[in-house]
């Protein structure tokens, strides 16, 4: 047995230079996968951000190299490089080698930075030491700096040489460690992505992507800002424009907490198609809000209640309107900066300063007042659509009740469900549901089948439009909720209000072939294409993992009758013209009996096993959204609401489809 070492004063330990940061990634960036290497490359990206944002330059290059190592390019002031008399140590050492040094701690009393996105120094030196390799070139002063790392160590020393050029700025490139982050490779799209955000709420700096790998070269620029931004989301289909506006305070979170400047900008618009709330802090995002978050809702939702009232819109006894209500039409940015901030995490996706909520929420709340009393006629519309909102709110979660309460699990399908056929066993591998038209097929569907394996569940007419129809009607329909009671995953619903209510879960699926199997006529197939739009809307993802077939029924049954009666008769399908061209072909016409086939109700149970269930000889047609676009634009052709699209089709192709009319 091993002894255990004993636990004394020499087994505390430290992390020391790089290790600080190379032996825990997720302290400093969030995490040590994709997520964490993306925020390494915004907090070298914030530095040059928050020298433009101070009026040093109005560029910013951004370059991904086929290698996966990143640059990024400004044309502010550079950062110091040379020796610091004060501390007795080269910047470098200061801004590349050490945690929580920086040139940003005393901007709350006039420092050289007034508003930071690089606020914590811990940036530059993390990215740093989570780096295979990092290259910083500086120009100031009339010299050109440059300095190499490698896995946090530095290698050589600082070069300095005289540069006879006016420019100014800086220069980093750095190559992402996979000894540090599992995933080391940025997508371009999620540089594009954040730069995008940073050109939004830092209106008239311009930033440029360079992708190696393509060729692809990318500005953008917002000289309207995060105004242009609500335009740009709106897509000139809001019902009022974009409004803006901004203003500027001093406070404290706390009575002994320092007092803080504050400076927020908020843009925003009315739009019933397109609904999007983003934060953005000292230039970051935060996509969980906090403070601004809380701001906007109590000053949007007291000031549209407040409108709502004055109005007299309420009925008596009507509860009152959430914020849901609102944000289902709003669009609106905010964008403040502060000397003072605190973030929930190192990661700034959230901040929690009091002061900036309370001062938002004041903001807010007197020029919402202002635009409803110089909007009138855009404001009754707001209150008006604020309200149609609310009410499908409820409506939506009226029907989510009623939903649950019909298809809540573990019932007795055999028993519950009207005229269902269940199969013996119950493994899911091989069990098939045979979804039938009518009491008719689904007696000869039951006798045909094998009853081992196959299932019927017969559909009474033709079912609801589902494609058309709202969810409360849609699970009023008896044949609708059986059906998804006898497939036994649940539903996807798709509704804004509803996100809660989608039950649906593919292991619970009780089958693994689901097969329509309707008469090869036009009632025939109008029941099947409905069945299929049911399951279309309903739970999609069952035709998307190939889950759903069509069972081919044959058009002409053909009877040979020999001349010479030791060969004995003969009976033959075919399932569309050419079979029957080839089979009469082959054969003595004269002894060929040829006639439509009869509906699925009229077959003998062999001709059923043969032609239409036995999976030897059947012909089954797997659905699949080869073209998931292509498949949902024919649905709403034929069955949705474009009706002028329909109108058309029938006009130019209708004709192609006049031989159905005469199947029997």
């Amino acid at each position: 047995m091993t002894a255990k070492s004993a636990y004394g004063n020499e087994s505390i330990t430290s992390l020391k230079g790089p290790d600080r940061v190379r032996k825990r990634p997720g302290v400093i960036f969030g995490s040590d996968n994709l997520d964490g290497c993306v925020h390494s490359f915004f907090e070298i990206l914030s530095n040059s951000i928050d020298e433009a944002r101070e009026g040093y330059g109005k560029k910013i290059i951004i370059t991904k190299y086929k290698d996966g190592s990143l640059q990024v390019e400004d044309f502010g002031r550079g950062i110091p490089l040379d020796f610091n008399t004060k501390e007795n140590r080269y910047n470098w050492e200061l801004v590349y080698c050490e945690l929580y040094a920086g040139g940003k701690y005393d901007n709350n009393s006039a420092g050289d930075y007034t508003f930071s996105l690089g606020l914590n120094g811990l940036g530059a030196c993390a990215t740093q030491y989570a780096s295979e390799f990092f290259e910083v070139t500086v120009f100031r002063d009339g010299y050109k700096y440059h300095l190499d790392f490698e896995k946090g160590e530095v290698k050589g020393e600082l070069q300095k040489e005289p540069y006879r050029f006016k420019r100014t700025g800086t220069i980093q490139r750095w190559k992402p460690d996979s000894e540090v982050f599992t995933d080391v490779n940025v997508p371009i799209e999620r540089i594009k992505d954040i730069v995008k955000r940073q050109s939004v709420i830092n209106s008239g700096i311009e930033f440029t992507i360079v992708d190696e790998e393509t060729g692809e070269e990318i500005t953008y620029v917002y000289p309207e800002g995060i105004k242009g931004y609500v335009d740009e989301l709106s897509q000139m289909k809001g019902f009022t424009e974009a409004y803006s506006f901004s203003g500027s305070g001093k406070g404290r979170d706390a009575d002994d907490r320092p007092i803080y400047s504050v400076n927020a900008e908020v843009a925003f618009c009315f739009n019933n198609e397109i609904n999007v709330i983003e934060y953005f802090h000292n230039s970051s995002f935060l996509e969980h809000g906090g403070s601004p978050d809380k701001a906007v809702r109590a000053a949007f939702l007291s000031e549209v209640d407040k409108q709502i009232k004055a109005r007299d819109k309420y009925k008596a006894g009507e509860s009152k309107i959430t914020f849901q209500d609102v944000q289902d039409s709003l669009i609106i940015v905010s964008n403040t900066f502060s000397t003072q901030t605190s973030y929930e995490n190192q990661t700034k996706k959230a901040i929690n300063n009091k002061f900036v909520q309370d001062f938002m929420t004041e903001l807010i709340k007197k020029e919402l007042e202002i635009w409803f009393i110089e909007n009138k006629a855009l404001a009754d519309k707001v209150v008006e659509q604020v309200l149609v909102n609310k009410h499908a709110r409820e409506n939506a979660e009226k029907t989510k009740i009623n939903i649950k309460k019909k298809l809540q699990g573990n019932i007795d399908i055999n028993n519950r469900i009207k005229k269902f056929v269940d199969c013996r066993t119950k493994d899911i591998n091989i069990r098939e549901l045979y979804i039938v038209e009518g009491d008719s097929a689904l007696g000869s569907v039951k006798t045909g089948r094998d009853a081992e394996f196959q299932a019927a569940m017969p559909v009474r007419g033709k079912i609801l439009n589902c494609l058309k129809a709202d969810y409360a009607t849609i699970f009023k329909s008896e044949i609708i909720t059986d059906l998804v009671k006898v497939l036994g995953c649940g539903v996807e619903i798709s509704n804004k209000h509803t996100k809660d209510m989608s039950a649906f879960n593919l292991d619970l699926l009780r089958w693994n072939k689901i097969v329509i199997c309707t008469d090869a006529d036009v009632d025939g197939f109008q029941i099947r294409t409905l069945i299929l739009a049911m399951i279309y809307r309903l739970m999609p993802t069952l035709i998307e993992k190939g889950y759903v077939y069509i069972a081919e029924s044959p058009l002409f049954e053909i009877t040979y009758t020999p001349k010479n009666k030791k060969e004995g008769e003969k009976t033959m399908f075919a399932f569309d013209e050419k079979e029957k061209a080839e089979i009469l072909a082959k054969y003595d016409n004269s002894c060929l009996n040829i006639q439509r086939s009869k509906g699925l109700g009229e077959n003998t149970s062999d001709m059923m096993w043969e032609t239409t269930m036995n999976p030897k000889t059947r012909r089954l047609i797997r659905v699949c959204p080869d073209e998931a676009q292509k498949m949902a634009d024919v649905f709403d052709l034929l069955l949705g609401d474009n009706l002028a699209g329909r109108k058309q089709h029938i006009e130019e192709d209708g004709h192609l489809y006049l031989d159905m009319l005469d199947i029997v």
